[in-house]
């Protein structure tokens, strides 16, 4: 099954808590804090591969989450890193945050490797906050949560030549005869479901690849007969093949149809639609008038376009149209690419607790905080210990948590709710 488009939901590991502990050995019954660090959260890692061809495994297994670390513990052992997740996919594959739109990483080499989501970095061990005036501190560092994303796949196939042309035109024909590929052909419009590619080997010319993209029609590019999820696919193509009917078979007029195609292109997009563009008067052997190829070779040729009579079912024509494909595509050699990849703004590793600004609800009579560095900040925390508690305190007040309640009017003996704990408020 050939499928091109995909979304999963992926979940980098959290960072592991820091240890909260105290050496305690035979001849040292009051030794210092020793809680280690806790280990980084594994990252999501997507590699291209040549050996996928299709995203059909992500419409089945649509979550993906890697290994959280391990929390610190005493000895000042740190937690170990959580195992990042390797996830394989099609060379040519595009992923983009659903959220922002935006694309993340375009994977068009074998082996090439981008982190599409980073894990959670680990908390810092008690250890780590002795100081001269507080040598046993009883709280540690929570880990940091790893981050987590719904994405979007997308499958760009790597042809250097792309076909285009109305359904029925003949396309998937001379993709057949030019190349070992065996598409299904039949007398019916939108018999090509899926892109075919092929690997044409001639002379003593590099190999390269087409691709005969499904039948093109008006409106494609807003997606009528699912254009929209065709016309990707020629997105990286350095040379176009626009394989017209000239027989008269179907019925159509060659030009205007040539000019419906290539005004979806231009629509779609302007840079597609400056792609070298050749053109093959295609069913030249049943053409029922002559006059009818002169006048479209000469109506193109005006217009710039370097034309080719042909005939796919009995290979009239092929070895010239071969010929020059192979000359264009050394002369055009790399194209420029057609989408930009915008890196993503989000930072995973912030200042201690700097993540995200709060905000305070009522609930009731209760006020709800409601802060990203909530979590990690209750994780830290050991309640039944002083030290911890004012540790916690001043954070929130630094926060300005303090302050924003003080404005909302809250008064002593008040409650407030921060995730899953509630205290009484005092002024």
């Amino acid at each position: 099954m050939f499928i091109d488009q995909a979304e999963i939901f992926v979940k980098a590991g959290d960072g592991g808590h820091g240890g909260m502990s105290f050496r305690r050995e035979k001849y040292v019954p009051n030794g210092g804090p020793d809680g280690g660090n806790g280990g980084r959260g594994g990252n999501i890692i997507f590699v291209a591969d040549n050996g996928h061809r299709t995203l059909v495994e992500f419409k089945y297994k649509r979550k993906q989450k890697a290994e959280n670390g391990s929390n610190g513990t005493g000895g000042r052992s740190s937690g170990k890193d959580g195992q990042d997740l390797i996830i394989k996919v099609p060379v040519g594959t595009i992923v983009k945050n659903k959220e922002t739109g935006r694309v993340i990483c375009d994977l068009s080499e074998d082996g090439e490797k981008a982190v599409v989501a980073e894990g959670g970095r680990g908390g810092r061990g008690n250890m780590n906050y002795a100081t001269a005036t507080r040598q046993a501190p009883r709280f540690a560092q929570g880990g940091i949560k790893g981050q987590e994303k719904t994405l979007i796949l997308e499958l760009k196939l790597l042809a250097d030549v792309g076909l285009l042309g109305f359904p029925n035109v003949g396309k998937s024909t001379l993709l057949s005869v030019v190349t070992k590929a065996k598409p299904k052909i039949a007398n019916y419009h939108f018999t090509t479901l899926v892109p075919n590619l092929g690997v044409v080997e001639w002379k003593n010319a590099e190999p390269f690849v087409i691709a005969d993209i499904p039948g093109l029609i008006e409106g494609a590019h807003d997606g009528t007969g699912l254009g929209d999820q065709f016309l990707r696919h020629v997105e990286r193509t350095k040379l176009l093949l626009h394989v017209l009917d000239i027989s008269g078979s179907e019925g159509r007029e060659p030009i205007a149809d040539f000019d419906i195609i290539n005004q979806e292109l231009e629509k779609y997009n302007k840079k597609l639609a400056k792609r070298c563009q050749i053109v093959a008067l295609n069913k030249t052997d049943i053409a029922a008038d002559s006059a009818i190829i002169e006048e479209t070779k000469e109506v193109l040729t005006k217009r710039g376009y370097e034309v080719f009579e042909i005939s796919a079912a009995t290979r009239t024509g092929l070895d010239v149209l071969l010929d020059r494909m192979v000359v264009l595509l050394e002369e055009i050699g790399e194209v420029e690419p057609i989408f930009e990849i915008e890196a993503e703004t989000e930072k995973l590793y912030r200042a201690e607790f700097d993540q995200k600004s709060f905000r305070i609800e009522k609930d009731g009579d209760v006020y709800v905080v409601v802060a990203d560095f909530l979590e990690r900040l209750i994780n830290s925390v050991n309640f039944d210990d002083l030290d911890s508690v004012g540790y916690f305190q001043r954070v929130l007040k630094e926060k300005g948590v303090f302050t924003e309640l003080e404005k909302m009017g809250i008064k002593d003996e008040d409650l407030v709710r921060l995730n899953e704990i509630e205290f009484e408020y005092y002024l």
